[in-house]
């Protein structure tokens, strides 16, 4: 089977059929689905959602650094008070985005060391955006190392160093849509990845790989991204789907028993 370890499935760009998503990717061997939150005003629906789907959609908990505003302690608050009371599979979508406005890099930066301290005492992984910031993202994740800490660097799109520096860390790469992108640049790079420090995503509904580039994305289209990393890395599909598997798996501290 395959997995898609990171989709906004629920967001409002699903609501007309969001059902029907979730049958096509089942349709297309997308066994299962992980939820990154965004912030509070998206908690709901995703919780709506992994309940009407327990064993397709697992839901998260996090702060998009995109979220983090005036009001950002209130935001992690939530978080907290939403992990003592509910199931939660991961501590994301979080980390720092540079590209979009600056303006709360500093509050950002704070968010993501005190989401990544709650992730260690909660023995949960770490989704990590790092849009324009991956080298500092990543050198805080190498400063805060500790045996509980463990994550995926979501969209990575960096460097082979980088993605050894990564690895080292005992962290995996969130690879989707722009793997397929004519000029994307990982045509170049993902040849020189170790495939076990690779896990799918499509990050829904953005990013949709080739052939449907600038539409919208779903689940189902996981097969299409593990299609470009076999043919980059002259390797059978099914093991690009089997060590994505696995590695996804225990990312989330899941069993095969689980599968």
């Amino acid at each position: 089977m395959f997995i898609d370890s990171h989709a906004h499935l629920y967001t409002s760009q699903f609501d007309e059929d969001r059902d029907a998503v979730i049958q096509r990717a089942i349709a297309s061997n997308v066994q299962k689905i992980f939820l990154p939150n965004i912030d509070s005003s998206s908690t709901e629906a995703m919780f709506d959602l992994a309940e009407k789907y327990p064993d397709v959609c697992f839901p998260m908990m996090g702060l998009h650094p995109c979220s983090v505003k005036d009001n950002y302690e209130d935001e992690l608050a939530h978080i907290k008070e939403v992990q003592s009371s509910r199931k939660i599979y991961g501590v994301g979508e979080m980390g720092i985005d540079l590209y979009w406005d600056k303006t709360f890099e500093k509050e950002q930066v704070i968010a993501f060391r005190t989401q990544i301290e709650w992730a260690i005492e909660w023995k949960l992984p770490i989704i990590i955006h790092s849009r324009d910031a991956l080298h500092v993202t990543l050198n805080i994740v190498e400063e805060m190392q500790h045996p509980d800490l463990v994550g995926v660097f979501h969209c990575f799109a960096g460097t082979v160093e980088e993605a050894e520096r990564i690895m080292k860390v005992g962290f995996y790469m969130g690879v989707g849509g722009v793997a397929t992108f004519k000029n994307g640049g990982m045509d170049k790079t993902l040849p020189g990845i170790d495939m076990n420090g690779i896990i799918l995503e499509t990050d829904s509904p953005y990013l949709a790989p080739t052939p449907h580039r600038g539409k919208r994305n779903e689940s189902s289209y996981i097969p299409l991204v593990a299609e470009r990393i076999a043919l980059l890395k002259e390797m059978p599909l099914n093991e690009v789907m089997e060590i994505s598997t696995a590695n996804s798996l225990q990312l989330f501290g899941m069993e095969v028993s689980e599968t």
